[in-house]
């Protein structure tokens, strides 16, 4: 069924009798092409386009929960390309310009809106490096623009920009940077993935992998083996438990990433707006929360939900910028598991078991790089070739030495 103006009308006018379920809850089958493990935003972009652009038509997704139970539906739902390095500025922009096509690439409203993103700037040195960072982003066909701090108090008048400690000397904005409804994302691509014959099996966890004689022949699962010609792991923070189940010890420890969202405000923040001193990043969602978040948890965890310190460190940052915050209430509050990776950017490669292919690694990054993920992943798995935008992303960079370290604080993941 595709989704249009009219369809709306005509099922308001026939009492909603029309509308069919977004994908089918199959059986698994006894062996596919390929089987994706990990139904998040990244497992299902790679399903979609496998089937949509890559014309394979026998694969399977498989999620021990339920879709858009992970990260997908745990994130601040950011969207932008304001990186500094080639290993990575090209990567996100080609995923930004996939977010400016995907509501028509899959026919469902992800309520992408381009309302901006401006990180702002505190001292001298952080001026240069964000001179630096946009002058980057142009030379890779993104948009880039620096703005005053008289620009700013006229965008956004909420800012605390005359604080003794952090000043705001002005700010690094990319106009086309934004927000996506992420649960929105995770059924969208869950939908159109199902529409070209991609088998979504649910509440089905993997417990091994068979593998012999250094070939992966398919998954052991809670129902049944599952046999596939590739197998393609996107699980997120669940990467390093997943494939110690292949005898793999990957460069990534999984922390917790808090985010927040207050009461409904009325309109205050036109755009995204990140606090690079005190790492805090907020915007307003369609129904008026705050949504914010800030560092990552000081401890190794695979658990869902954060600890105080961390609410007391964010909140503290969200007050040194926007002091009005300190009048709203919290609605609610929740956590991802990040995979944060050696030096802070993603993987996505072949392991060295054959058959076997991984995609991970993408600490802060996961959301916004969702659909270049995707789209790279099924590249590699449909044409056993990296993607011309990831092939900085191997696997083995961390042994040759080629890190992609894009934060400059080297190879301590709970820094980047």
């Amino acid at each position: 069924m595709r989704y249009s103006g009219f369809r709306v009308i005509k099922e308001a006018l026939t009492g909603h009798k029309g509308w069919k379920p977004v994908w089918r809850d199959p059986e698994p089958a006894s062996h596919y092409d390929i089987v994706i493990v990990g139904g998040g935003g990244h497992g299902l972009a790679t399903a979609h386009y496998l089937a949509k652009e890559f014309g394979q038509a026998r694969v399977a997704v498989i999620e021990k929960g339920w879709i858009g139970g992970g990260n997908v539906g745990r994130n601040t739902t950011i969207i932008r390309s304001n990186y500094l390095l080639d290993g990575n500025e090209p990567f996100y922009e080609f995923s930004l310009k996939l977010w400016e096509g995907l509501e028509q690439d899959l026919n469902y409203n992800a309520m992408v809106s381009q309302r901006g993103i401006l990180n702002l700037i505190h001292s001298d040195g952080q001026r240069d490096a964000f001179i630096r960072r946009g002058n980057a982003m142009i030379l890779n066909g993104a948009d880039a623009d620096l703005m005053t701090t008289e620009a700013i108090k006229k965008k956004y008048p909420f800012l605390n920009t005359s604080d003794a400690r952090f000043p705001i000397q002005g700010g690094l904005a990319q106009h086309r940077g934004g927000t996506v409804r992420h649960d929105a994302v995770a059924w969208g691509y869950a939908r159109s993935a199902d529409s070209h014959g991609v088998d979504i099996i649910q509440n089905c966890e993997v417990t091994g992998f068979r593998i012999e004689n250094g070939v992966c022949k398919g998954v052991e699962t809670s129902r049944g083996f599952i046999g596939a010609g590739k197998v393609g792991c996107a699980v997120a923070g669940s990467s390093g438990r997943l494939l110690s189940l292949a005898n793999m010890r990957l460069p990534i420890e999984s922390h917790v990433l808090q985010a927040f969202v207050t009461e409904g405000l009325k309109p205050v923040l036109p755009g995204v707006i990140t606090f690079g001193a005190g790492h805090f990043y907020c915007s307003q969602s369609d129904k008026g929360g705050l949504v914010f978040g800030g560092n990552l948890d000081g401890y190794n965890s695979y658990a869902q939900r954060g600890n105080l310190p961390v609410v007391e460190d964010v909140c503290e940052g969200a007050m040194a910028i926007l002091p009005m915050l300190g009048r709203a209430r919290i609605l609610r509050m929740w956590g991802g598991v990040m995979d944060m990776s050696m030096d802070g950017s993603p993987i996505i490669d072949r392991t060295h078991i054959d058959g076997l292919y991984f995609n991970g690694g993408w600490c802060y990054g996961g959301f916004k790089a969702t659909p270049a993920s995707g789209f790279a992943f099924a590249h590699l798995l449909a044409r056993d070739t990296l993607h011309p935008t990831a092939t900085a992303y191997r696997l083995d960079r961390f042994r040759k030495g080629y890190l992609i370290d894009e934060k400059g604080v080297g190879n301590q993941p709970n820094l980047h």
